[in-house]
């Protein structure tokens, strides 16, 4: 829905301009100038102000914009699938079976049926270490500390995250203020043209006011948009981990299956919610 948003934005900001009586000529004539001076400008502010891994992760966060979350319903119920295998091979054949999984989970038969998670880095770590834990402790693990120790990762993990739609919101706030100074250049430029006459000065004007024009409109109209979806997407994916730590906490208090699995149900928006029955097929291989 981005892309169409950003069609139907430039549709009826210019299409009212137009259909007021307005002359696209100079806007097309300054707006190369215009943008090179704002445009230009954003990005050395983005470059001072961020590490490069930060300006990487905002701009695959742009990608994310267009492309939505990167987990469907489909992911959700399998990793409910993979650490409920997990844990019953963990209760049933003890911790030196499940080890190897753990250990490796790219060579592990249990996490190769589900290959998107093998490509989540941090989903993959927050499983297996905390699994780790249950492998290698001599004694009961207490399931407040282990959900406390969770949520310190999920909370470092979203908190790094986000900062990449912060990138976003703060070029939003720079942009305005990035379109005056490309407006003032352009009064600088043409009060050193005052000799001229009426029609020459009132195209430099204008010119000058179309920098003004193009960071209010980059700003509001698509950066801070591009902010905010983002944040959006990053908080859904976070529901992912969430259900993780939902289904080994549950877990370790005891609580019977269907009770594990609606803890984990919990977590997930009702858009990407498995149903009980889906959940349960699953277990049985249907």
């Amino acid at each position: 829905m981005s892309a169409v948003g950003i069609v139907l934005l430039f549709i009826f900001v210019f299409g009212g301009y137009v259909m007021a009586g307005g002359k696209m000529a100079p806007i097309i004539k300054a707006a190369p100038i215009e943008t090179f001076i704002i445009g230009g400008a954003a990005v050395a502010a983005m470059l001072i102000g961020n590490s490069m891994d930060i300006i990487k992760g905002a701009m695959g966060g742009l990608g994310k914009v267009f492309k939505g979350p990167k987990y469907k319903k489909d992911d959700y119920l399998a990793i409910i699938l993979l650490i409920s295998k997990i844990l019953k091979t963990l209760k049933a054949e003890g911790a030196v079976a499940v080890e190897a999984h753990i250990e490796n989970p790219e060579a592990s038969a249990i996490f190769g049926e589900y290959p998107p998670i093998l490509n989540d880095h941090a989903l993959l770590h927050l499983i297996c270490d905390t699994i780790r834990l249950q492998v290698v402790s001599s004694s009961t693990l207490s399931p407040y500390a282990v959900e406390d120790v969770m949520n310190a990762a999920i909370k470092l993990h979203h908190h790094n995250e986000m900062k990449y739609a912060a990138v976003w919101a703060g070029m939003e706030g720079a942009l305005p203020a990035l379109g005056i100074v490309a407006c003032v250049l352009g009064v600088v430029k043409t009060m050193g043209a005052i000799d001229q006459p009426p029609p020459v000065l009132g195209g430099l004007i204008g010119g000058a006011l179309v920098g003004t024009f193009l960071g209010v409109f980059l700003a509001y109209g698509i950066v801070g948009p591009i902010a905010i979806r983002l944040a959006q997407i990053i908080d859904e994916e976070g529901e992912i981990y969430k259900v993780v730590m939902q289904l080994i906490v549950a877990n370790l208090h005891g609580h019977p299956m269907p009770l594990v699995i609606e803890a984990a149900r919990s977590a997930i928006s009702h858009h990407n919610q498995p149903s009980f029955a889906e959940v349960f097929d699953g277990m049985r291989g249907k």
